[in-house]
């Protein structure tokens, strides 16, 4: 910066106003400074920009990773999920940083902010470790959960309806005339159980009896749902209807099913969860629930600017929506 002043014959204190289109500039002087910084290929340094002006605009998304379970930043959903907030930060003048941390040590995420990298964070999902993010709220570390609403929940989260995603997605395969519906995926925890939970009460609107015989324990990666599918089969339980927790576990179901010679959907009917863009391109086409993930991502940037302003937004559920393709 004191060269291009020295060039200009100006002050460095005029050069960083100018830089920063600063009104107090003449106009023809702010031209001509900022033309002397582009022939000299002079940039501003926006980490020393952030501390001497006191604001940081760096967010992070915090994307967990636990051992045991092998899941990639490659899924469908992360992808789709991390673009839509990755637009949504960029029209907001955002820069982004990906971290990852321990599922089991959602905590450790608070040392981005306490270091200064970003002013705030998005997470994905809460992994069972609601107390935990509760305890990052009392910290005042300003964060914003993807995931479901939870019982006395201090931090603001913004997700999908998911009890009503599997209850649509069940009922629907029920009105196609299904009777022995099957369920692949997590039951037990996080958005997966809502939509067990919906996928129960569909059965039991109907009439129909839930059977645990025909819940499939799978995590959302794809050799495992396939080998959870495989072991599934091989016990020789009759089946002509599977919701899957996923779209990605769905078509590999559906990839296990063709290699035993059973149709989608004429034997059996699948339906997935997300609508990512491969559940468009499967054989068949999957039908599937569609979460509104670009509305999501706009939600989430909303309520995270809200927490760094001091402010305690509500959590939001968005609505969630069925897409019948050729799979039913």
């Amino acid at each position: 910066m004191m060269d291009i002043a020295k060039m200009a014959g100006v002050s460095t204190a005029t050069v960083s106003r100018a830089l920063n289109d600063s009104e107090s500039i003449r106009p023809e002087t702010r031209e001509r400074i900022k033309a002397l910084a582009q022939a000299h290929q002079y940039t501003v340094h926006a980490g020393a920009k952030n501390l001497r002006s006191g604001e940081n605009r760096t967010l992070g998304l915090v994307i967990p990773y636990r051992a045991d379970l092998p899941m990639q930043l490659t899924d469908p959903f992360f992808l789709s999920l991390l673009g839509h907030l990755a637009d949504a930060m960029t029209a907001a003048q955002y820069d982004l940083l990906l971290s990852r941390v321990n599922a089991d040590h959602l905590d450790e995420c608070a040392a981005l902010y306490d270091s200064g990298r970003v002013a705030g964070m998005v997470m994905v999902g809460q992994w069972d470790h609601h107390d935990q993010l509760n305890a990052l709220a009392k910290r005042r570390v300003p964060l914003v959960v993807w995931g479901a609403m939870l019982p006395d929940q201090l931090y603001c989260s913004v997700g999908s309806d998911n009890f009503s995603g599997g209850f649509q997605a069940t009922d629907h395969l029920i009105k196609r005339g299904r009777q022995r519906i099957a369920y692949l995926g997590d039951f037990n925890s996080g958005e997966a159980k809502f939509r067990f939970e919906g996928y129960c009460e569909a059965l039991r609107n109907s009439g129909l009896p839930v059977r645990p015989e025909l819940f499939i324990q799978s995590p959302y990666t794809p050799l495992e749902a396939q080998q959870a599918m495989h072991a599934f089969c091989n016990q020789g339980f009759a089946i002509d209807g599977l919701f899957a927790a996923s779209d990605l576990i769905a078509i590999n179901a559906m990839g296990v099913l063709n290699a035993r010679n059973l149709k989608v959907p004429e034997d059996i009917a699948v339906v997935g969860y997300d609508d990512v863009d491969a559940a468009r391109h499967s054989f068949p086409p999957l039908s599937t629930i569609r979460q509104p993930l670009d509305l999501a991502a706009r939600a989430l940037l909303a309520c995270l600017q809200e927490v760094m302003r001091g402010a305690q937004p509500s959590s939001r559920q968005l609505g969630s929506e069925l897409v019948l393709r050729a799979s039913t």
